[in-house]
């Protein structure tokens, strides 16, 4: 199946899709390629749970235990996307312009005043809904077709990778440092 890309300012561009779906009414092709240009978004989700979740090193051994992390992970980003979708229900606003990492960033500033206890009911109510406010009130910019390059934004630092546990790692003098002694200090 052929999938023809126009885009305001862009070159147009011809996509090949090949799938074995190829019952054409049950899977008709225009809805096949509206969800191959929706697979970006399956890219920016992973890279939210990957990297800004914390979820890019995974810190537990055992293969149990890595799995309870992983599904932790996937509870908490699940429970972040509801709030998002809870907000922009309430403000009437596409989904997509809310910020996932400002959602995440907002819970972690108002997770003080969340935890504290609430007497009424209607404080923390008002509580929420300034939360929300707040959430809704920084919305992404619209940018349509935005171009995002997978690209390394940082470079590494040029240390050695810890391949040993630490009591058994031994440094070796750097390239960098001067093979000559220290001259000694003389007072």
């Amino acid at each position: 199946m052929e999938i023809n890309l126009t885009v305001p300012g862009f070159r147009n561009q011809r996509i090949i899709l090949v799938t074995t779906l190829l019952d054409p009414k049950r899977y008709p092709a225009d809805e096949l390629a509206r969800l191959y240009l929706r697979r970006w978004s399956v890219e920016v989700f992973y890279r939210d749970i990957k990297q800004t979740m914390g979820m890019d090193i995974l810190r537990c051994q055992s293969p149990a235990m890595i799995q309870k992390e992983i599904h932790l992970h996937a509870i908490a980003y699940n429970l972040i996307r509801s709030l998002m979708d809870d907000i922009a229900r309430r403000y009437e606003m596409d989904v997509a312009r809310l910020s996932f990492k400002g959602t995440l960033d907002a819970l972690r500033q108002w997770q003080p005043i969340l935890d504290q206890p609430s007497v009424q009911p209607r404080v923390s109510a008002a509580e929420r809904d300034a939360l929300y406010e707040t959430i809704a009130g920084d919305p992404l910019p619209h940018r349509p077709n935005r171009s995002e390059p997978r690209a390394v934004k940082r470079r590494p630092k040029n240390f050695r990778l810890m391949t040993k546990p630490r009591h058994q790692m031994i440094v070796e003098r750097s390239r960098n440092q001067s093979q000559k002694p220290s001259k000694p200090c003389l007072n």
